[in-house]
């Protein structure tokens, strides 16, 4: 019995210091790309060169691009799953408190970037949407909810079903103003070099 207890405060010596490691590293990420303010105004004249830069930069933060439309300025990125504590590569949980956050409760966000132009250069917006799981959805999903039973009878519902706005089992959080204006420095950033 002794043997045991000695073993289980060693694993939580060691977890601890892991957890603490991790926390250290997610810091040191974090404040890696000064923050500006957001929409930024890029003085340029290839609107290419400024669509690439800001495709570049959803590329760093490990957004994969869901759609572009050029005409009307926009990029949309699929969803993606914040990063916790034990992923100190990804970037896209900038604070400490949005780490620590994404460890604890499953996070992801969704990025958008608006590219206008403007007189003397281009307005660049970044637009990214937090969401947080909501576990009092899923129970639908539960195993065994789409059995068939032997009490209901058969309903058809022909009218048109219109989807959610949020995917079912998420909640919206808001925007993520520290993600966004940390993607906008790392514009500036990139369009600097």
């Amino acid at each position: 019995m002794p043997a045991l207890t000695s073993f289980c405060h060693a694993a939580s010596r060691s977890l601890r210091a892991l957890i603490g490691l991790a926390l250290v590293l997610s810091c040191v990420s974090c404040m890696s790309v000064p923050q500006v303010s957001n929409p930024i105004f890029v003085r340029a004249h290839d609107p290419e060169a400024v669509w690439e830069r800001a495709v570049d930069v959803l590329h760093a933060y490990q957004f994969p691009i869901e759609r572009e439309n050029r005409l009307d300025g926009q990029i949309e990125s699929q969803y993606k799953v914040g990063s916790g504590a034990f992923e100190p590569w990804h970037f896209d949980s900038v604070s400490t408190e949005d780490r620590l956050e994404s460890t604890l409760q499953s996070i992801r966000r969704k990025a958008t970037v608006s590219v206008s132009p403007v007189e003397g250069g281009y307005l660049v917006g970044f637009e990214v949407l937090k969401e947080i799981e909501d576990p009092q959805r899923l129970i639908v999903n539960a195993p065994g909810y789409a059995t068939f039973r032997e009490n209901t009878p058969l309903q058809r519902d022909l009218d048109i079903v219109v989807g959610h706005s949020t995917p079912e089992g998420w909640a919206p959080l808001g925007r993520d103003d520290n993600l966004e204006r940390s993607m906008a420095g790392a514009l500036m950033q990139s369009l600097t070099r």
